[in-house]
């Protein structure tokens, strides 16, 4: 069964980790404790050994068991009740001039007596003396270069073993305990770290399309979790924002298709109501025929942009020369200035031609010319550019129109957005003019930079890529 709790999985991993290096540990800690023993024990037999071999002076038969004791003490810290001692000639008799132990007889091997007689000694673990095995050195004691005697001491394993025995137990009683503390440490430690994560839960349940506005409880510790949340208020904010523009776009589409739909819808009841004369008929047509067109062309912006938003806005990228391009609309809007009783003039205008869509940008040219138009009052001036910027292309529109205020520069390019400014002067539009100019440009690597006074004027820069 899948543990679906992540603090259960925690103190579970935990736990598992402990244990694992609890038993590594116990095990390296075991071994290292038997080698110790081992190690201790045979070295203090040899000690033992060596001082015997040297109160056996030559020739001598008396040997006092008091000494004995005195020798294991002075090596193991106390005189063992199962100690052997046995003294044999170098052929591996017992020496008859040695009193015959009382802890028993120690059987000599071929292998120690073959090594003895080389003059190295052997340790042996021998099995059946007792309970325990018993730990036998096989010690030569040479002199003038040969082996005169050799020596025999043992000790019974059984302290050894019952230490070994205790650390075990010790071991298998502080496992279970250190594992209960442990995984109760565990979960405490759990709970208290993932306890911002219950709060982001509680909080992100409250969240919906409607309480956008409401954000996750950040600590300031700069940890793990506090950036998780931050990361989160920060989604937050952006989809607050999406829906807020989204809300604000349905708003106002709506509105404009309103205004149209509205006046085409009466006209035609209008026309509908009694028999009209044929001029009247084509009036009325014509009207409606205008908010159609009026219609379509809002519709056709707000398709253009929904492209652009999703990143799919094509192009059909071919060698645009911007120089024609620019003499081109200044032709169309030549008209229209001058019936607005404006000077539209060509700046400098340099021989420039770049990669990008003559139909996009011929759009782009015209939004931004037809807003200084519309914006630019009786007797004004509006100036179209082109010209090498670095390794830009820069398209100017200038006017001497009503300008634009900060709050107005930093908004002007949303989408429905209008200036107070642009609203007072009586002009029709939908606001959707310089969002699709924004995306054009951006669609072709590039930006579109304002610079405005109020009452003295604008003027729109669009900075594209020479190698785009």
């Amino acid at each position: 069964m899948r543990i679906r709790s992540i603090r259960a999985r925690l103190t579970l991993w935990y736990t598992s980790l402990l244990t694992v290096t609890f038993l590594l540990l116990g095990g390296t800690a075991y071994g290292l404790l038997v080698y110790n023993l081992s190690h201790d024990s045979d070295s203090a037999l040899k000690g033992v050994a060596q001082i015997l071999a040297q109160q056996t002076p030559r020739g001598s038969t008396t040997f006092f068991r008091p000494d004995i004791d005195d020798v294991f003490r002075r090596f193991f810290g106390f005189s063992p009740f199962d100690r052997y001692f046995e003294m044999r000639d170098p052929f591996g008799r017992r020496d008859p001039r040695w009193p015959r132990p009382s802890s028993g007889k120690l059987p000599l091997s071929p292998a120690a007596l073959k090594n003895a007689s080389d003059g190295r000694p052997t340790f042996e673990t021998i099995e059946g003396m007792g309970q325990y095995p018993v730990r036998v050195l096989t010690f030569p004691i040479v002199r003038a270069g040969r082996v005169v005697n050799l020596i025999q001491v043992g000790m019974s394993l059984e302290s050894m073993y019952m230490t070994r025995h205790r650390f075990l137990l010790i071991m298998a009683a502080m496992l279970p305990l250190s594992l209960l503390l442990a995984g109760g440490g565990g979960w405490i430690l759990a709970h208290r770290a993932l306890k911002p994560v219950d709060r982001m839960t509680d909080a992100a349940r409250r969240i919906s399309a409607e309480h956008l506005a409401e954000r996750l409880g950040e600590t300031g510790t700069q940890d793990e979790l506090d950036r998780l949340a931050k990361t989160l208020n920060e989604m937050l904010g952006r989809l607050d924002a999406a829906f807020s523009q989204i809300r604000q776009f349905s708003a106002d589409a709506s509105h404009e298709l309103q205004t149209p739909l509205t006046i085409l819808k009466g006209e035609l009841e209008v026309a509908l109501r009694s028999p009209r004369s044929p001029d009247e008929y084509q009036r009325i047509l014509k009207s409606a025929l205008e908010e159609i067109d009026r219609i379509a062309h809002l519709v056709e912006g707000l398709l253009l942009l929904a492209r652009a938003d999703a990143g799919v806005l094509r192009m059909d990228r071919q060698p645009v020369d911007l120089a024609q391009l620019v003499e081109e609309v200044y032709g169309q809007t030549k008209v229209l200035a001058d019936t607005h009783a404006l000077t539209l003039d060509l700046g400098l205008v340099e021989p420039i031609s770049i990669q990008g869509d003559y139909e996009r940008l011929r759009r782009l040219l015209l939004n931004l010319v037809d807003n200084g138009i519309k914006y630019t009052p009786t007797g004004g001036h509006v100036t179209l550019s082109v010209q090498r910027d670095g390794g830009w292309v820069s398209l100017q529109v200038s006017d001497t129109g009503i300008g634009l205020s900060g709050e107005d520069q930093e908004r002007i390019f949303q989408r429905f957005y209008r200036a107070v400014e642009a609203r007072s002067h009586g002009e029709s539009g939908a606001g959707l003019g310089l969002c699709i100019a924004r995306s054009i440009a951006e669609a072709h690597g590039g930006r579109i930079e304002v610079e405005s006074t109020t009452g003295q004027g604008s003027t729109f820069t669009v900075l594209l890529p020479l190698n785009s």
